[in-house]
C-alpha cells in the first residue's frame, strides 16, 4: 500500500526523492510495503554493490537483510527526518509512518538510524 497521493522526483542534492502532492496529517501510515528477505551470506555479497545503500538490517540480531519493495528504498535520510519506519520481522512488511503534519509539495525523510530524531552518524556521514 502506497498513498496516491505519494511520487518520485529529482531532489537538488540527493539524487531522487519521494514527495507528496497533498497534505498529510501526523499519524498517517503512508507505505507498507513488502520486503525480500536475505541471509547474511548474501549481504555480504550486496554490500560489496550499489545495493548496499538501499538494504535495510533484518531480524532482532540484524544479521539478515531485506530489500523492500515499493517507495522504501528511495527515501532520502534526516537526522530529523518526517515519518518513521517500522519492522514487523513476522509479516515481513516495513511500514512508514508521518511523524508530523506534511505540507503538499515536501520530500518525504526517514532517519537511517530507525528513531525519528536519532542524531547518531549514518555510515555515509562517518
Amino acid at each position: 500500500m502506497i498513498l496516491p497521493q505519494l511520487f518520485i522526483a529529482p531532489t537538488a542534492d540527493m539524487g531522487r526523492g519521494v514527495f507528496t502532492s497533498e497534505n498529510i496529517a501526523m499519524g498517517t501510515i503512508i507505505e507498507v510495503s513488502p520486503v525480500i528477505v536475505l541471509s547474511g551470506e548474501e549481504r555480504k555479497l550486496l554490500d560489496q554493490t550499489l545495493l548496499h545503500d538501499y538494504i535495510f538490517e533484518w531480524g532482532d540480531d540484524c544479521k539478515s537483510c531485506c530489500m523492500a519493495l515499493g517507495f522504501v528504498p528511495l527515501y532520502n535520510h534526516s537526522y530529523r527526518s518526517n515519518c518513521e519506519y517500522e519492522m514487523d520481522f513476522e509479516e515481513r512488511v516495513i511500514s512508514v509512518k508521518a511523524v508530523r503534519f506534511i505540507k503538499a509539495g515536501e520530500e518525504i525523510f526517514i532517519n537511517y538510524n530507525g528513531d525519528w530524531n536519532n542524531a547518531t552518524p549514518v555510515w555515509f556521514d562517518k
